[in-house]
């Protein structure tokens, strides 16, 4: 019995199609991954070598940080795959928890002045 162990599977218990499909995501995987450690890259590079002014850097980085966090959502998170409703729901309202929490602490602790 275990003699069998070591040796490989005849066939694959995936079709052809599922295959490509796989092959496909991981393709896109891959790449988002770039584009991640590029944005990521960018930032760094913006801030440290000066390139854009200060007082455009923090609406850059943002920018550059809402784009990355859109990504990781739908490309690591699987959130552009069906029956991810539930997923999807926790992480709007945590969302709408978050922000105004922010918001708020940010006014009371006088970083914003309004």
């Amino acid at each position: 019995m275990a003699d069998n162990l070591s040796t490989p599977f005849e066939k694959s218990a995936m079709t052809e199609e599922e295959k490509r499909q796989t092959s496909k995501e991981i393709r896109k995987q891959i790449v988002v991954f770039a584009l991640m450690i590029f944005l990521t890259i960018m930032s760094f590079l913006a801030v440290g070598a000066d390139i854009i002014p200060r007082s455009f850097a923090i609406p850059f980085i943002l920018l550059l940080a809402v784009v990355q966090l859109a990504l990781q959502l739908i490309f690591f998170m699987h959130l552009k795959d069906k029956d991810h409703g539930w997923a999807t729901a926790f992480m709007i309202s945590g969302i709408f928890v978050t922000v105004p929490t922010i918001a708020a602490l940010m006014l009371l602790l006088g970083v914003t002045k309004y």
